[in-house]
């Protein structure tokens, strides 16, 4: 299963668009996390065309768009406990996997979370965590980035994608 991840969008107060190689990535694949910060309906609605399947939470910068803070989806047998990473950038990883830990139900699980605007494959505490960084490059981030993941039989391979 492909699946690509996702970010720290900021449109449209940091940025006006996603570029359109990343818009390609997501349309392509086969489910699409987004670990928040949209910052508008507007951008949400987006996702949710350009996605074939769409998992996704609120972060610290969105309004209201009835999104939860912490979802699980299951793909190619790993389970994916997304999150924004709401707070300040030290206890980051921390909490990133106490939300892991909290909602995981299965024996594979990965968090994914943003935030920091920050590309970051990492374990902590045992427990893996992708943040795909800022998908338009929205400061702090120096330049857009995103993730894609292939999920096999529990097993990840992780690319990271940068303009």
């Amino acid at each position: 299963m492909e699946l690509a991840l996702f970010g720290d969008s900021h449109i449209p107060s940091r940025e006006p668009h996603i570029p359109d190689p990343f818009v390609s990535e997501i349309r392509t694949a086969d489910h699409v996390i987004h670990t928040g910060d949209f910052d508008s309906k507007g951008a949400l609605t987006d996702a949710q065309d350009l996605a074939p399947e769409l998992t996704a939470v609120h972060g610290n910068m969105d309004p209201q768009i009835g999104l939860p803070t912490v979802a699980t989806v299951e793909c190619g047998g790993v389970e994916f406990v997304v999150t924004h990473g709401t707070g300040s950038r030290g206890g980051w990883t921390q909490r990133v996997a106490d939300a892991v830990t909290e909602h995981a139900t299965g024996d594979i699980a990965v968090g994914v979370a943003g935030h920091t605007h920050e590309i970051t494959d990492t374990t902590h505490d045992g427990v893996r965590i992708l943040n795909p960084g800022s998908v338009t490059g929205a400061n702090p981030a120096d330049r857009p980035t995103m993730m894609t993941v292939t999920a096999e039989d529990g097993d990840l391979e992780v690319t990271v994608h940068e303009l």
